[in-house]
This record gives C-alpha cells, structure tokens and sequence, in this order.
C-alpha cells in the first residue's frame, strides 16, 4: 500500500473515531455540552387484553352531551374502540385518518354490521368538541351509514381511566410539551365486550379489519370466501396483523395432494381390473 493510501486511511479513521462520541450524544459540534437522546416514556404503550372484558357500565357523554353506557352500543354487534383526544396536534388525527381509510375501504357498514368508538382519554375535551370531530371525519367519511355507526365520547377521570386500563392503554401528559404521549392503535371487541384485536400504528389494511370483525363478531357476518380466507390467514399478536398461514397451506396442499393421488391410483386400477376381466377368455 502506498503512502498516500496509508495517510488516508489513517485520516479516515480518525475521522470515524471523533464522530463516534458525537452521534451517541445526538450532537455534532464539538463545542457543545453532551445532551443525549431522552428515551421513550416508559408509562406509553399498549398491553394486549386479549380475552378480557371492559367494565360495560361506565358512563361517557356523546356528542349531544347525553349520558351514555358503554353497554347500549354493545350486545348485537363487534366494536371498533379508538382512544384518542380531538385536541391532538398530531398522532390522533393521523390514526383516525388512517381509520377513515380502512373503513372506507369495507362493504360492512357501521350502525349495520359494527360500532365505531372514538372515546376521547382527556377528561378536559368536551361534548362540543366531540361534536366539531365527528362532523369533521364524517365529511372525511362520506357514507351516510356513519352518524349512525360512528360515535365520539368523552367522559371524566375516573371512566377513562377505567377504560384505558381494560385495554392496556397506557398514556401520559408531557408537560413540556403540552400534550400527551401516546400509543397508536384500535381495539376490536366482541358484541360481548371481550378484547378480541388489536391493530397497531396509524395504517390498518382493510384485509386485516374485515377478517378482525369477522372474528370478533364470531363470524356473524361476511360470507363463504370470509370463511376461507380465516383458514387461510391467521392473526399474529406481535404485529397486529393476519398472515398468511404458510404451514396451513402447505400442509392442506400435501394432504389434498394425497387425495388426489390415492384417487388417482383407484381409477387406475379399476381401469385395469375391467380390462383384465374383458380379455380374459370365455369358458
């Protein structure tokens, strides 16, 4: 290796070697205090509840500022629960839209097929304010299906906090920031009440929420080719997502595979037990 090549090399490494310290500390001059990267909130996130029941008694306001429990959009169909605040600058309209989408994007109506709820977890927002959200993702919505099946709430300390914690949700008031740091996701449950789903992030496939309500409606609703698609895609916990299930698949396949050859080899022969008794000669 030549001189220049090893003064390179060498410049290079020490190049490396004073920006390691600077990219731990989230800074790149010198001159400047450390100041490293504040870790994420350890009291945000979502538990997953899979099988546990939410308190159907609890009482929240609609959007008309009537009384409401939980238990009267309950009983006949599954529900789609998202928290949020409708004073979020950020994170709670982004995951709505991403709700709008998805639903959107169904042949199942709310009000008809399932419930939407989206209950405000900030005991200071207020009917009129849930009133002002619904209109708004109602024009996003366009379906007249959706003042019927889509409902906003807000409610006080005590029944959010009842709420929250049935599901796993786990949020807090960052005070620097002057608004809450949350988890993103929807809930499905069943027409009992029962956690059923869950759907991480602020984008939910459309595929995933049709089989989800299919589901947690204990197949009530969809049709034959809903049924199918079940056997074929199975619902993973960790991602919030239906997969396909490759050793379902596979596994079907060898077996119908089987079938078809065992049947194959019985018509074969048969075949040849027919042609063997006709040429065989006449006594």
């Amino acid at each position: 290796m030549s001189r220049v090549s090893l003064r390179a090399a060498a410049l290079l490494t020490l190049l490396l070697a004073s920006a390691l310290p600077l990219a731990a500390t989230g800074t790149t001059d010198p001159h400047l205090p450390e100041a490293p990267l504040p870790p994420p909130p350890k009291d945000v996130g979502l538990d997953q509840r899979l099988g546990e029941s939410i308190p159907l008694d609890l009482v929240f306001h609609d959007e008309a500022g009537k009384d409401v429990r939980l238990s009267q959009y309950f009983g006949k169909r599954p529900v789609v629960l998202s928290l949020v605040y409708f004073n979020c600058p950020m994170l709670c309209g982004m995951t709505t839209d991403g709700l709008v989408r998805s639903v959107r994007a169904l042949r199942f109506e709310p009000g008809t097929d399932y419930e939407i709820l989206s209950v405000s977890f900030d005991p200071k927002e207020t009917p009129e304010m849930a009133s002002e959200k619904k209109r708004t993702v109602m024009a996003q919505y366009g379906r007249k299906s959706g003042p019927v099946g889509w409902h906003f709430l807000t409610g006080d300390a005590a029944s959010i906090a009842a709420l929250t914690k049935a599901v796993g949700f786990r949020y807090v008031w960052d005070a620097e920031q002057k608004q809450f740091a949350h988890a993103t996701g929807v809930t499905l449950l069943t027409p009992q009440g029962r956690v059923s789903r869950y759907f991480f992030g602020i984008e939910y496939p459309a595929k995933d929420l049709r089989l989800g309500l299919i589901e947690a409606s204990e197949e009530k609703i969809g049709n034959v080719v809903d049924q199918l698609l079940l056997l074929c895609y199975h619902y993973d916990p960790k991602t919030g997502r239906y997969t396909a299930a490759v050793r379902n698949l596979l596994r079907g396949g060898a077996a119908l595979t089987l079938v078809a050859l065992a049947g194959f080899v019985t018509i074969m022969l048969r075949r040849e037990r027919r042609r063997a008794n006709a040429e065989r000669p006449l006594r």
